[in-house]
């Protein structure tokens, strides 16, 4: 499994990219594994609210449905339609083309919850 060191993790397996108050969120490689060929997604509109731990949006496999969770709380100001049209890219590259969605930071206390990578490279190891 890949974790990049530059990303910070949730228990739900969504990465967040903190970038000052924009933060770029998507589904880990250890979720897209766990999945397997991922073939639907739906993502909120911009301008959607989140608060932390709310549901934005869907992704489907083969073999599940698995909701996504805001890792933060903000409003969406992007959303990576190409992920939309061409499922498949989570599978392919889960952390760089294939995020989902950004997110304008309006609470920075929530990033407080976010893990770093060894930390969420041994929570996942629980999960064998």
């Amino acid at each position: 499994m890949n974790f990049p060191a530059n990303l910070k993790y949730t228990k739900d397996h969504e990465w967040a990219k903190v970038e000052g108050n924009q933060i770029t969120i998507g589904i880990t490689d250890h979720a897209q594994s766990a999945l397997g060929d991922i073939v639907f997604v739906e993502l909120p509109k911009i301008g959607r609210e989140l608060k932390v731990g709310e549901t934005f949006g869907v992704v489907e496999s083969i073999k599940a449905v698995s909701d996504l969770y805001a890792p933060v709380t903000g409003k969406v100001v992007a959303v990576n339609d190409a992920t939309v049209s061409e499922p498949s890219l989570l599978n392919r590259d889960p952390h760089a083309g294939a995020w989902l969605i950004k997110i304008e930071l309006t609470d920075p206390a929530t990033t407080a919850n976010l893990m770093e990578a060894a930390k969420y490279s041994a929570f996942v190891e629980t999960l064998k």
